[in-house]
C-alpha cells in the first residue's frame, strides 16, 4: 500500500546546527553550547506559547530563545549581528543524507509533504535554498492553525491538508516529541536518530520505525 511521507524540517531535513560557523566569529568556543541552548529554548517556547494559547509565529520563538541565552550566557551581540544570524536561519544548511534520500524517494514516485512549526515563507525559503523544494508536493505549517507541534490540531490539520488517511500517513521526524505527537494522533511515525547518544523519551510508545539517516526511508515505502 502507498504510503505518504510527511517530513518535519527543522532538526530533521535541515541542520539547526549549522549557524555554529557563524556564532564561532563571535563567541569562540562557546559556539557549539550556545546554539544548543538556542534551539532548546526555541522549542521551549513554542511548547509554552502552545499551551498557553498566547500564540507567536515560529520565528518569534527562534528571536525571544536568542535574547534568552545571549542572556543566559551574558554575551553581548549587537542588533546587526542579532539580524545576521536570524536571517542565517533562511539559509540552513541540509544534513547530508537528506538530498540524495529525497532524490531516491522521488524516483520511485513517493509522496512528499514537508511539515513543519515554522511559517510556510521560511520553510519555502528554506528548502529552495537547500535545493529540496522539488520534492515536495506541499508545505504545511502549523502556522495556518496558530499553534505548534504536538498539538494533536496540526496532526489533524495534516491529515486534511493532505488528503491521506492516518494508516497511510507516515511522519519523519528526528524530534522525539513529534514522533509521539504523531502516533498520539492515529499516525505511523519514524524516528530518525541522528546520533547513537540520542535517547527516546520513555513513555512506553515507541516509534513505528527508527532510521539513523532518510536513506532508510527507502526500506517502509
Amino acid at each position: 500500500m502507498a504510503v505518504t511521507l510527511a517530513l518535519d524540517v527543522y532538526g530533521t531535513l535541515i541542520n539547526t546546527h549549522g549557524v555554529v560557523a557563524i556564532l564561532a566569529e563571535w563567541i569562540g568556543p562557546k559556539a557549539n553550547t550556545f546554539s544548543g541552548t538556542w534551539r532548546e529554548k526555541q522549542l521551549e517556547y513554542a511548547f509554552r506559547r502552545g499551551l498557553m494559547q498566547i500564540y507567536e509565529p515560529f520565528s518569534r520563538c527562534t528571536s525571544d530563545a536568542l535574547e534568552y541565552t545571549c542572556r543566559f550566557y551574558r554575551i553581548q551581540l549587537t542588533k546587526e549581528q542579532k539580524k545576521r544570524i536570524i536571517d542565517s536561519y533562511l539559509m540552513l544548511p541540509a544534513f547530508e543524507d537528506v538530498a540524495p534520500a529525497l532524490a531516491a524517494l522521488d524516483k520511485r514516485g513517493v509522496q512528499m509533504t514537508a511539515f513543519s512549526n515554522g511559517e510556510e515563507k521560511a520553510v519555502e525559503s528554506l528548502l529552495r535554498h537547500a535545493g529540496l523544494r522539488d520534492y515536495f508536493q506541499a508545505i504545511v505549517s502549523c502556522d495556518c492553525i496558530r499553534t505548534f507541534k504536538p498539538d494533536p490540531a496540526v496532526y489533524s490539520y495534516l491529515m486534511r491538508k493532505t488528503r491521506v488517511l492516518a494508516k497511510n500517513l507516515w511522519l519523519v521526524s528526528s524530534n522525539p516529541f513529534d514522533v509521539i505527537g504523531a502516533m498520539s494522533a492515529g499516525l505511523q511515525a519514524v524516528w530518525v536518530k541522528r546520533s547513537p547518544e540520542a535517547v527516546f523519551d520513555p513513555w512506553g510508545l515507541a516509534p513505528t520505525k527508527v532510521v539513523t539517516d532518510l536513506c532508510g526511508l527507502e526500506s517502509i515505502v
